[in-house]
């Protein structure tokens, strides 16, 4: 079946992923509601707005450090189909909440499904991907994110069009809505294959033969799924000799250490781009350019949808052939610029007699933001995370990064980025921008690796591995030098 197989199933698990978009985007309208704030008793710029986020976000936290547990012991699948699971409760909680209380919870029990979601969709796309559309498979997840966010919005304006009676509508169906794709994920995900390194690594080889095949054959290339099955096997089997249960391991392995930081690095840098607090409270922000009212959700739709496309052409053309660390510089660089400019804008403007002019200018730097993004940042920060990871800790490691890099930081920002708003206007911009010109840039460009169209276990030498069984001949990929590659035969 090979490639579009391949393709389809990488898709489907990423309705995790539009699980994670939708919910991290649905509040966007839902706060916006004039039912919902006088339901609750609050305003856009309370403490009660941010903590219904960043419950959300720390929910996240600890359902991708119990990714690491599940799914090393129960698959990737199964614990694709938990978070699903989890998500359902959330989506019931929410729209049917009578109190605060009933919202946080829900809220906390939603980020808790899309924490355990948003670390095992990329490790499951990335190990049953072929290596030189690794870029593509894994980049369906930053795709499906996007696409959970269009769908919140125009959702969300939609139901913000009731009124009356009907008031409740604005924000209860946008947060039921929620239990559609968990449940599409819930029944489905178990017709797919499992990733057939998890199949190794439990001595299932027959079946993880099969399920190479089933992803990878395409008539011609058996000679190839035969190299590829013996060195997941032989690096799996490499690793079992020097690793041990627990946490732990992963910080007292050099290698390991090393590789674990930079997936925590490449979230916590995404984090620090701005985006997430650009995607929660960019109706804030068009208040403060003077657009308001049906205007103000019209505007964040189409930003929304934005974002997406520009992510769909750079992972379909553009991810596999230009690889990680360029976009990724260039990326942070157009983001501080955007930024800036943004911040320049907002000091100038008054939101009550906005110039029609810098109001325009407003809105495209904040367009420009989630642009640079989705071509740098968005989809490379799950591809790079769950290629750098080694077999062993895998499913540790992804879950430690995408649990402290991603929400744990997104907690924070959750939690300040209201207040700060409110407090420190358009200064509040040029936080990202400082961190990202002194910490972000020099730290991609002398630190990260390229690792484009290496296999996982390729990968491996680029951080000093040499522990592989039998190594394949031409490791001359990538930015690999010769003399490492003359090492790594030698220890073979």
């Amino acid at each position: 079946m090979g490639k579009i197989f391949n393709v389809f199933l990488a898709a489907f698990a990423a309705t995790g992923s539009f699980l994670f978009g939708y919910d991290s985007g649905v509040m966007t309208d839902v706060i916006a509601s004039p039912n919902f704030l006088a339901f609750f008793n609050t305003d856009t710029g309370s403490p009660i707005i941010g903590a219904i986020n960043s419950t959300f976000s720390g929910g996240a936290v600890f359902g991708s450090l119990m990714g690491g547990l599940t799914m090393d012991r129960f698959g990737r699948r199964k614990t694709i189909m938990i978070g699903a699971t989890i998500a359902l409760v959330g989506s019931i909680l929410q729209s049917a909440a009578h109190n605060l209380a009933m919202i946080l919870v829900g809220r906390i029990i939603a980020g808790w499904a899309v924490g355990l979601l948003s670390m095992s969709v990329p490790v499951y796309q990335s190990e049953c991907a072929h290596p030189k559309i690794r870029g593509l498979i894994v980049g369906l997840s930053q795709q499906m994110i996007g696409v959970g966010f269009i769908v919140s919005t125009w959702v969300g304006y939609g139901s913000a069009q009731a009124h009356g009676d009907l008031g409740q509508f604005q924000w209860r169906f946008p947060l039921a809505f929620q239990a559609l794709p968990a449940l599409l994920l819930v029944c489905g995900i178990m017709f797919f294959p499992e990733s057939p390194r998890h199949l190794i690594e439990k001595d299932r080889e027959e079946e993880a033969m099969r399920v190479l095949r089933k992803l990878h054959f395409n008539g011609t290339n058996e000679d190839w799924i035969r190299q590829e099955f013996h060195e997941i096997k032989t690096t799996i089997a490499a690793e079992k000799a020097i690793t041990a249960p627990g946490w732990r391991i992963m910080f007292t392995v050099p290698e390991w250490r090393t590789r674990l930081m930079h997936g925590v690095a490449v979230q916590v840098f995404t984090q620090f781009t701005g985006i997430n607090v650009i995607g929660y409270y960019q109706t804030q922000m068009y208040d403060a350019l003077g657009i308001t009212g049906n205007r103000n959700l019209l505007v964040a739709g189409i930003y929304n949808c934005v974002g997406p496309l520009a992510n769909l052409i750079f992972i379909t053309f553009l991810i596999d052939r230009v690889g990680r660390r360029q976009p990724l510089i260039w990326g942070t660089v157009g983001i501080a610029v955007a930024l800036i400019c943004e911040a320049a804008i907002n000091s100038r403007i008054d939101p009550a007699n906005p110039a029609h002019g810098l109001s325009i200018g407003g809105v495209f730097f904040l367009f420009c933001v989630t642009v640079i993004f989705s071509l740098s940042w968005g989809p490379i920060s799950w591809v790079y995370m769950s290629e750098v990871m080694p077999m062993q800790i895998r499913a540790r490691g992804n879950a430690f990064a995408t649990g402290i890099g991603n929400w744990l930081v997104s907690t924070f920002w959750s939690q300040v980025s209201p207040i700060a708003l409110k407090q420190l206007s358009w200064k509040f911009y040029f936080l990202f921008v400082a961190w990202d010109i002194v910490v972000t840039i020099p730290t991609v460009f002398f630190v990260f690796k390229e690792t484009k169209q290496l296999s996982l276990e390729e990968i491996d030498l680029l951080f000093g591995e040499r522990s592989l069984g039998t190594l394949p001949k031409d490791l001359n990929k990538g930015e690999l030098a010769q003399p490492e590659q003359d090492e790594g035969e030698k220890a073979a």
